[in-house]
């Protein structure tokens, strides 16, 4: 009994890094659904079933929602990632002092 009210006081920590969870799917299906009670339509029904499917597929290669979109990104970019001569660099300039 009382190991368990110490494991129920750190619950919190623990699923602090927990994504969240709108049913099963990831929690920005929720704003689909405000979108598609807002505005009924077919299309609107459409692209929510569609993020659905997607969600649900990003869930199954075991990605989030970012985590597939670093990758999407990495895959657009390629295997060449030109760097920037030192000549090209952006420094921070401060506008406000003068």
């Amino acid at each position: 009994m009382v190991s368990d009210i110490k494991e129920i006081g750190e619950w919190h920590w623990r699923d602090t890094m927990r994504p969240a969870r709108f049913i099963m799917f990831d929690a920005r299906a929720a704003l689909l659904v405000i979108m598609f009670i807002l505005h009924p339509r077919s299309y609107t029904l459409f692209i929510f079933v569609v993020a659905l499917i997607g969600f649900y597929f990003l869930e199954r290669m075991g990605l989030t929602f970012e985590a597939a979109l670093r990758a999407l990104r990495a895959w657009l970019c390629g295997n060449s990632r030109p760097a920037h001569i030192w000549t090209h660099r952006r420094f921070w300039i401060d506008l406000g002092s003068g």
